[in-house]
Order: structure tokens, then sequence, then C-alpha cells
């Protein structure tokens, strides 16, 4: 071997073991700064809600702040992206929901990867929508809003936080499998939805729990069915989709956790375990509750192998129904 040839052979080493054990320090000391928590949407939202419980008992537990940074817009892709750029180093993290595994699928062109953009940490949590009709709507359950909708096609409208949203989606699949000619009026939010919803502008909407029960309790919206395969232990009453004529729909939407890619396998791990011993949390689970939500705390395969079924899903409504967006 030549001079030459020893010398590269050194200086792959070296850089091997300049990584190695990089990461492995890294390991060894993390978290030693805060930890950003972001999440790509506005404050006082429900992902903004169950962030800042989980955010405080993961700083019990990591023994460093973990702060919440809302990087709202575009559908939750700027903070995303943010995230994405982030270094790996486990101090920057994205919570976010089903609408991260529904823009591949609807967007021509996104600013990150999700596959390779991103490592999944932990599916924290899942929750099923309410279908919600206003009061002035002569329908009394699932049944009869079917048959409704059925003998006015085009007529009746549904509302969505935003085009390419888990609710948006979510209809387009119940229309799509029920046979039924709905028109999409998508909004800036749930608040401004559910403000037009109960004013009789539009028809019906898939509500999470959370922005939907003051107005249920104050009997300013009828809930006719709930999106999960089960009933929701927070509206035991109410029956599901499946059970009211539709045996197989089923949609929910989750929070779950990510880091950017190349972050450490070590991080990884102890940011999954540490969301699953938060989860163990009495004030947590009761935010939870609060959306009807059941708490998951999953590994990072896990949750890994779950992101990537609900995009195929997605993927799947989204070719059939040609719903794409720039």
């Amino acid at each position: 071997m030549t001079l030459k040839s020893n010398f590269k052979i050194l200086q792959v080493v070296l850089l091997f073991y300049v990584f190695f054990f990089n990461d492995l320090l890294l390991a060894q000391v993390w978290p030693n700064k805060p930890i950003k928590w972001v999440v790509p949407f506005p404050a006082a939202g429900g992902t903004d809600a169950v962030a800042r419980a989980m955010a405080n008992q993961l700083s019990l537990i990591l023994k460093q702040p973990v702060i919440v940074d809302n990087r709202a817009g575009a559908n939750g892709l700027i903070g995303a992206q943010y995230v994405a750029n982030a270094a790996p180093d486990g101090l920057t993290a994205l919570m976010t929901i089903a609408s991260h595994a529904i823009a591949p699928s609807i967007y021509k062109q996104l600013p990150y990867d999700t596959e390779k953009d991103f490592i999944a940490v932990s599916l924290v949590a899942k929750y099923p929508y309410l279908i919600t009709v206003p009061l002035s709507l002569p329908v009394n359950n699932f049944k009869e809003f079917i048959d409704y909708a059925k003998h006015h096609p085009g007529a009746v409208s549904f509302a969505s936080s935003g085009t390419g949203s888990g609710p948006h989606l979510g209809m387009e699949l119940l229309a799509d499998e029920a046979g039924l000619h709905l028109l999409h009026i998508p909004y800036k939010g749930a608040a401004p939805a559910n403000n037009d919803l109960i004013g009789g502008q539009v028809q019906v909407m898939l509500n999470n729990l959370m922005a939907g029960s003051a107005l249920i309790k104050g009997n300013k919206l009828k809930v006719l069915a709930v999106t999960s395969l089960a009933r929701t232990a927070a509206l035991p009453e109410i029956p599901t989709v499946a059970e009211s004529g539709f045996p197989n729909f089923e949609v929910v939407s989750w929070y779950g956790v990510f880091l950017p890619a190349k972050t450490p396998t070590s991080i990884v791990n102890q940011l999954s375990e540490s969301i699953h011993l938060a989860l163990k949390d009495k004030e947590l689970l009761q935010r939870l509750s609060k959306d009807g939500a059941t708490p998951i705390g999953s590994t990072p395969a896990e949750f890994a192998e779950f992101f990537a079924a609900d995009k195929a899903k997605w993927h799947k409504v989204a070719s059939k129904l040609n719903i794409s967006l720039e």
C-alpha cells in the first residue's frame, strides 16, 4: 500500500470515530439545553393545548425546560419545514397531527420529505371526529342525514378547518362511501367554520371534541355520529358511523412527535420513553380525555409503521377523488 492509500484509510477511520463518538457523547448529555417543542398550528387550539400539557410533564422528566413554539401556517407545513431544517440534536421536536400524513398526497410539492427529513418518535394519542349539524337542519340521526343529503344533491355543503385537513378529507371519504354529492367550504380554522355551521350557512362538519364540546353542551349543534370504530367514552351515547350503516368506516386523527432526520437513535428512544412516562400523568390524561382522545405512547418503530399506513390511506383517498393543491 502506498502512503497516500494509508492516509485515505486513516481519514475514513477518523471520520467514523468523530461521527460515532460525537453521537455517543451527544446522547449521553442530552438534553443539556431547553427543548423547542414546535406546534405547527396557532396557540389556544387543540394541538397546542395538548402540547403544552405534555411539555409541562416532559420538563419535569427531562429536567430541562420544554418550550412550546407555535409556528402556524399552510396547514402545518411551515412548522414542519422548520423542524426538518433543524439540527439533529434532539433539541427541536415537532408535535403534529394527521395533516402531516395527508400533505404528501395532496400537495404537488412540499418543502420537505416526510420520509427522509423526519424520524418518528411516538404516537401520543388518537382521537375521533364528531359529525355535527346545525339545529336548523331537519335531521336527528346519522341515517336521516344520509337520506336528506341524497335527496338534496349538491345543495348540502360541509365546512372544514382548511383544505387538506383531516376534517376535509374525512368528509370527502364519507361522501364517497355513502354516494353523496356535497360541496366543500374551507375555512381558516375550526372557530369560523363552527360559526357558520351554527348559523346554518353550511350543513355539516367533522368536529373534534375540543372544538365542538362547548357548542354541543350549549345546545348549539347536534351530534349525529362519531367516526371511530368504537364509541368514545367522552360521549358514550353517540353511535359510530360504523354501527349506523357503514361498518368499515373509520376516520381518526392523532397527535404524534417527530425529530429531524439523523438524530441519534439513543435520543429518539429516550424521548419516546419520556413521552410514554408523561402519559401516565393524571392531568395530561384529563387533558386528552377532553378531546375524547385515547393515549398511546408508542415506540418509534410502532409509530413509523402507523404513520406509513396512514399516509397510504390518505394517498388512496386523494388519488381516487383527485384532490390536489399547489
